[in-house]
């Protein structure tokens, strides 16, 4: 691996700061303020893509923004992982913006220019995350995201939405306080310094000497670490994602798809390969504690998934449940399953926030929320329910959708470390997954309506929102066809 100094990192990040501004400028010309989201994410997605060529020969940018003290800046780079979700984020938030036109103006939603700033802060702190260089860095920009996500999940302002937002601050602000700045602070007392190590999966931040010397301070670090990171949604600390759900379902998809639980695994992956490493991990006793958490994380979220009738309630267990398989994956440090695990983080994006974009489609439609009220549904929405069922295959892991490559992986890396446990934790959930998605699809096309809906009166929802939900769900079949278009960079991100 080759570091190189380059400001080429910042435009993503210049780009996303200014863009909340100029939606503030043009916040009285509607037009114009979605026109800023979509060009401003189209303008990160291209600078982020102009990394692509050198990223993949190994080459690492980095810019020091500021120098606080030795060890301690504010800094960025672009490797293969950081890469991945810094493109991911803008590119969705494209769609998402689209999506967003046809649902807040089909529901004549109320401070639609608020709106439009905070989802623009929190793409802006999804890139700085992607982005960072160091822990630093990379938790002010976890924090910008927990601030700036509040008034989204609180968008309605009623009783439910305050209740929903204040556990979300709690959880999130809470965990974060207690546990992850505690855990920057040993860091750099342990290891003199916050920077990542870039390039190098195996070894880590902590020096040989310092793992000898202080074996239980740094076991304790990666903890606080993990408990931290409370956007993973790792059990226990999971609680608030469901309670998010009183959001938008606009917001609900940023929250799940782009920004929110996606900084949380990238965060956690980033710690684990770029902070303590595969061998501190390995040598420690980490590895195994972690991924059982994550096992265990996937079947109860399944299970209780399998209970909800709320489409959104759902899916959000769902996601739970989703996420720890990019945990299981990169905590059980076997090559197959890191490259699983990681792969995992783009293709549950793009499959999960078509599910959350039909969610939100078949509400705009025809106001239902209850899946045992959706019977013959689909016979009116092909399209959208089309599409959920492409997503649902991802989540299933059923091929050709890209879910199936990453649960591929992670099998595989299950087998390679002879861990029967993990590998029944990984089917049984597939099982469980087609349990709770396979019903909604069923349901759509299958059976007749429901007492007292008249399914004449609904059809699609308008095609700013119909478009993104299809586009993402074809997006998801051409990942599971050609995986190679992430797991290059993955490749480049580190040695397998």
């Amino acid at each position: 691996m080759t570091v190189i100094e380059s400001g080429k990192v910042l435009w993503p990040i210049v780009i996303t700061f200014l863009a909340p501004l100029a939606v503030l400028l043009t916040g009285r010309n509607q037009n114009l303020r979605e026109g800023v989201s979509i060009i401003a994410g189209t303008l990160t997605a291209i600078f982020v893509l102009c990394l692509a060529p050198a990223v993949l020969q190994g080459i690492i940018f980095r810019y020091e923004l500021f120098h606080i003290r030795p060890g301690l800046t504010v800094a960025f780079a672009a490797d293969g992982l950081g890469f991945i979700f810094a493109f991911i984020a803008p590119f969705l938030w494209i769609f998402a913006t689209s999506y967003n036109i046809g649902y807040m103006r089909s529901l004549k939603e109320h401070a639609q220019t608020r709106y439009y700033f905070c989802f623009a802060v929190a793409i802006f702190g999804a890139v700085g995350v992607a982005l960072a260089a160091n822990v630093f860095t990379l938790y002010l920009f976890y924090e910008i995201i927990s601030v700036f996500t509040y008034p989204l999940v609180a968008h309605h302002q009623d009783e439910e939405g305050f209740m929903g937002a204040k556990k979300y601050m709690v959880y999130l602000m809470g965990t974060s306080k207690l546990f992850l700045l505690p855990a920057m602070i040993l860091t750099y007392v342990l290891a003199g310094t916050l920077d990542f190590s870039l390039g190098d999966i195996k070894n880590g931040m902590f020096s040989a000497q310092v793992i000898s010397d202080h074996p239980n301070l740094v076991r304790l670090t990666y903890v606080l670490f993990i408990a931290g990171l409370a956007k993973a949604a790792l059990m226990p600390f999971h609680n608030w994602l469901p309670s998010a759900m009183v959001a938008p379902t606009p917001v609900s998809a940023l929250l799940h798809a782009v920004a929110v639980v996606k900084a949380g695994v990238f965060s956690v992956s980033r710690i684990i390969l770029s902070g303590f490493g595969t061998e501190t991990m390995t040598s420690l006793g980490l590895s195994l504690p972690t991924a059982y958490l994550a096992a265990f994380t996937i079947v109860a979220a399944s299970l209780i998934a399998l209970t909800k009738d709320d489409i959104k309630a759902r899916l959000a267990y769902s996601t739970v449940s989703q996420l720890s398989y990019v945990i299981i994956g990169v905590a059980l440090a076997a090559p197959a399953a890191v490259q699983g695990g990681l792969l995992h983080i783009g293709h549950h994006a793009f499959s999960k926030i078509t599910l959350f974009f039909g969610a939100g489609a078949i509400y705009v439609a025809s106001h239902l929320k209850s899946i045992k009220m959706m019977n013959g549904l689909g016979r009116r929405m092909p399209w959208t329910f089309g599409a959920f069922g492409l997503a649902s295959l991802s989540m299933i892991g059923m091929p050709p959708v890209c879910g199936f490559v990453s649960k591929w992986y992670l099998v595989n890396g299950a087998l390679d470390q002879g861990q029967l446990i993990l590998l029944v934790a990984l089917l049984l959930s597939t099982i469980l997954n087609a349990g709770y998605f396979v019903p909604i699809f069923y349901r759509a096309f299958f059976l007749a309506p429901a007492e007292g809906v008249n399914l004449e009166g609904y059809r699609e929802a308008p095609l700013t929102m119909v478009i993104p939900l299809v586009f993402t769900s074809l997006v998801s079949v051409t990942l599971g066809l050609f995986p190679q278009l992430f797991h290059a960079f993955i490749k480049a991100f580190g040695s397998f």
